[in-house]
């Protein structure tokens, strides 16, 4: 799926297009909607990498503030804002060169930035699930040596998949396999938290405010912007002509502008590791009442 801006020729390749449209009787019309549809995408891209780049840049060094006064639970977030900066590189250099075949090759690179993104949010998911549900074992056993571990871990998974990506005939249907995994991990983790609140005593309530709230986001992240381009990838390689070219044309450029907005909606996860103002937001909504014990409501 050129959801993943390879540029007009090469999608033409990975769609087949030049089958499809050979069914039309007017194919001028047919490539100047594409070309709209491109223009569109090129623009929106150039605002998602005008706003996200500098605010992730800046996020990456309060972070990384963080982490030097030992605390844990950022170094993930960090690598995941490591990938969007990787997934802004590969967005300028896709726009801005015509050569096929490096378009090709940073597209594959792209591919596999999303999946490191996706696993660190997994490692943001279960860690967050382990502050709740096992407290003291997380505590005892909250090492940055164990961070990194996994970090490079997931890093070595993504080089070996830009690897595969750039020898395969079947990148994309690799590419959503790899994508399902993270998504019952995600949904275990908020489960597994909400049940496992009410018997948590040692966690304070405005931290158990955060958690839910950054479990909840990374769920919605993966669920909104994701989730839908790995069905369409799966659906267009099982059937080609499923939809008329048009549509095809239309929720492909959705599900491209979807993945390009990731990197603005992680943002929103260093939003949430930040005490202060969220804490004061999640506090006025009446669904995010952790423990009725800790936070005491005047009487009326």
């Amino acid at each position: 799926m050129e959801g993943l801006y390879i540029n007009s020729s090469s999608q033409d390749q990975s769609y087949d297009y030049s089958n499809t449209t050979s069914n039309y009787q007017n194919n001028n019309k047919l490539d100047e909607y594409r070309d709209k549809l491109y223009f569109i995408r090129d623009v929106v891209v150039y605002i998602i990498i005008a706003v996200g780049l500098p605010l992730t840049l800046v996020a990456i060094y309060a972070l990384y503030s963080m982490v030097r006064r030992d605390h844990v639970a950022p170094i993930y977030l960090i690598n995941l804002l490591i990938t969007d900066i990787l997934q802004f590189c590969c967005m300028i250099i896709r726009v801005a060169l015509n050569v096929d075949w490096m378009r090709y090759f940073i597209h594959r690179i792209y591919l596999s930035a999303l999946i490191a993104s996706v696993y660190f949010m997994v490692c943001i998911s279960l860690e967050r699930y382990l502050v709740i549900a096992h407290p003291l074992w997380y505590r005892f056993r909250r090492t940055i040596k164990t961070s990194v571990v996994l970090c490079v871990l997931v890093w070595v998974l993504s080089a070996v998949c830009a690897v595969c990506f750039y020898f395969t005939d079947v990148t994309y249907i690799l590419f959503a396999i790899l994508f399902l995994p993270p998504f019952p991990l995600l949904i275990f983790s908020l489960v597994g938290t909400l049940k496992a609140l009410s018997a948590t005593i040692s966690v304070p309530s405005d931290e158990k405010r955060r958690i839910v709230g950054i479990l909840v986001l990374v769920l919605l992240i993966y669920t909104l912007l994701f989730l839908p381009s790995i069905i369409l990838l799966l659906e267009i390689n099982n059937d080609k002509t499923w939809f008329l070219e048009n549509y095809k044309l239309r929720l492909n450029l959705l599900s491209t502008i979807f993945l390009s907005l990731s990197p603005l909606a992680d943002l929103f996860l260093y939003v949430f590791m930040r005490k202060g103002f969220i804490d004061k937001l999640l506090a006025s909504v009446c669904c995010c009442r952790m423990d009725s014990n800790d936070i005491s409501c005047p009487s009326v």
